[in-house]
């Protein structure tokens, strides 16, 4: 499905993964917690929100400062005034993006397992009394 997706020139990438990304963004933002990761769509082609930004990683593009915004929402550390954020480029907020994907899915699947464990550790329970 990557090959789908157009490559970088240079570090450079067309208009339409900027686009692409920005539509990626958006989906992560409307991600409900009952489905899996969200999809984007290239040239009618279903693309996973991750494939995208994980595509991006080597784009060294200047992030328009409205994603920029939407990039430094997700970050759990205060970063100081001098930091590089004022000209974040695609291929950092991309990072971003795949840790938090990664760290969404993670706590997803852990809840999941702690449903689990929950409701098995109820059952060992209501066994073991008289």
């Amino acid at each position: 499905m990557s090959n789908l997706l157009p490559e970088l020139h240079e570090g450079h990438a067309p208009i339409t993964l900027h686009l692409l990304f920005r539509d990626a963004l958006e989906a992560y933002d409307d991600w409900g917690d009952e489905t899996d990761v969200p999809l984007v769509f290239h040239l009618g082609m279903p693309v996973p929100i991750g494939l995208v930004f994980d595509h991006m990683r080597g784009c060294t593009d200047i992030l328009p400062n409205n994603m920029v915004s939407a990039i430094t929402e997700r970050l759990t550390k205060p970063l100081s005034s001098n930091s590089a954020l004022d000209e974040m480029t695609f291929s950092t907020a991309a990072r971003v993006m795949c840790v938090v994907i990664r760290k969404r899915q993670l706590q997803r699947s852990g809840s999941d397992i702690g449903v689990f464990l929950r409701r098995f550790e109820k059952l060992r329970a209501g066994r073991a009394d008289p």
